[in-house]
């Protein structure tokens, strides 16, 4: 039985699209460099701000003009999180329905700690989240498995890995799981390709959140 389920937050839970390219778009046309269509963010995004802002820049841009760079895009984004965000359709009520089937449920995103609190409080008031985990100074991020183990180590239950599902939309994602050595399951409606996520080994792929329960029961 399954017994824990790991999301993703950006492009599984909640799609982040467009406020991340517009936080990004507008530091980057603040310091006269070339702004990016929101569907190329897609592939922008999966690996934390600092390789967010890497992609989006020109390759040549100095260290203390990047640095600068991320402390205007965080200032910005903390700003202007939730204009465009929401939860994908379904979400909400799959992530009520585990929880009264005593699912434990967890968090593990590249997205920055400290800016995950007040996001999860706003869009999810009514789920209780067993591990909520970001990206935080001196921990290896995503696919490096410590997050994981850090969730692991919160629940304080020893689970078997077959107790457990790791859900997400990028092959960040299911290397992440398989770095853990747990189940893998593809998201089909978040911001990377079905055959990016076959590559990366998903072990299932779902199109809709409500295919999540008939995983746990199967």
């Amino acid at each position: 039985m399954i017994k824990l389920i790991i999301f993703d937050l950006d492009g599984t839970l909640l799609n982040t699209l467009d406020d991340l390219a517009d936080s990004t778009n507008n530091v980057l046309q603040k310091n006269g460099y070339p702004t990016h269509d929101t569907d190329a963010y897609k592939y922008f995004v999966g690996n934390g701000v600092e390789m967010l802002l890497r992609r989006a820049l020109p390759t040549n841009i100095t260290e203390k003009s990047f640095a600068e760079i991320s402390k205007q895009f965080m200032a910005h984004y903390e700003l202007h999180k939730a204009d465009k965000t929401a939860p994908y359709e379904g979400i909400i009520n799959t992530l009520e329905q585990l929880r009264e089937k005593e699912r434990l449920l967890a968090v593990a995103t590249n997205k920055p700690h400290s800016l995950l609190p007040k996001l999860m409080n706003f869009y999810f008031p009514t789920i209780k989240w067993a591990s909520v985990f970001g990206s935080r100074k001196n921990v290896p991020i995503k696919p490096h498995p410590q997050i994981v183990y850090d969730i692991l180590k919160q629940t304080k239950i020893k689970f078997s890995k077959e107790q457990i599902l790791y859900i997400g939309d990028t092959s960040v994602d299911m290397e992440t799981a398989k770095n853990a050595g747990i189940k893998k399951v593809g998201v089909l409606w978040g911001f990377r390709t079905k055959e990016e996520l076959e590559n990366a080994q998903a072990d299932y792929f779902i199109h809709y959140p409500q295919q999540i329960l008939d995983l746990i029961d199967s």
